[in-house]
């Protein structure tokens, strides 16, 4: 696939996302589509994981825009990256937001099949989303991740590694 059919269909899905418009969204994915988030230790695979996704993403953040700002391409692969605007809201992550708007950096790493998208990862700081959201990122990752899980102990264990 040609570089600029993969911006036009990363556009067409961050267009729709901005919109929360799952429907539209759906439309540009492979049946075999796998949507990454791993800042929120999701993985989705299929069109069923992935619409439920969606919704639940959009449930947590339902004002979430996405702007591309630049990208690069090979011949099966698009990496974006921009700015998302999001307000955490809900129940989801354990904690209570302040319910102001972050404003992130965020870049995406898109593959394709059959001239539809097969491979969203998207990459954030949960960390910089917790502290515009005036929330723990380390209760965030317990509720995410389990207290068991290396990302959810303790506080600012990464601090404690000498060097």
């Amino acid at each position: 696939m040609d570089s600029h059919r993969m911006v036009e269909l990363a556009q067409a899905l961050a267009a729709a996302k901005s919109r929360q418009d799952v429907p539209t969204a759906m439309e540009l994915f492979h049946p075999k589509m796998t949507l990454e988030a791993p800042a929120l230790g999701t993985t989705a695979r299929g069109p069923a994981a992935n619409e439920k996704a969606l919704l639940r993403f959009f449930a947590s953040f339902p004002d979430y825009a996405v702007t591309l700002e630049g990208h690069a391409a090979d011949r099966d692969t698009l990496v974006c990256w921009g700015t998302a605007r999001m307000t955490m809201t809900g129940d989801r992550f354990g904690v209570r937001p302040n319910g102001r708007r972050a404003e992130l950096p965020v870049f995406i790493r898109f593959t394709f099949e059959a001239g539809l998208i097969s491979g969203e990862r998207f990459f954030f700081d949960l960390s910089e989303l917790c502290a515009q959201s005036g929330v723990s990122t380390d209760a965030v990752r317990r509720a995410l991740f389990g207290p068991s899980h290396p990302t959810g102990q303790g506080e600012d264990t990464w601090q404690r590694i000498p060097g």
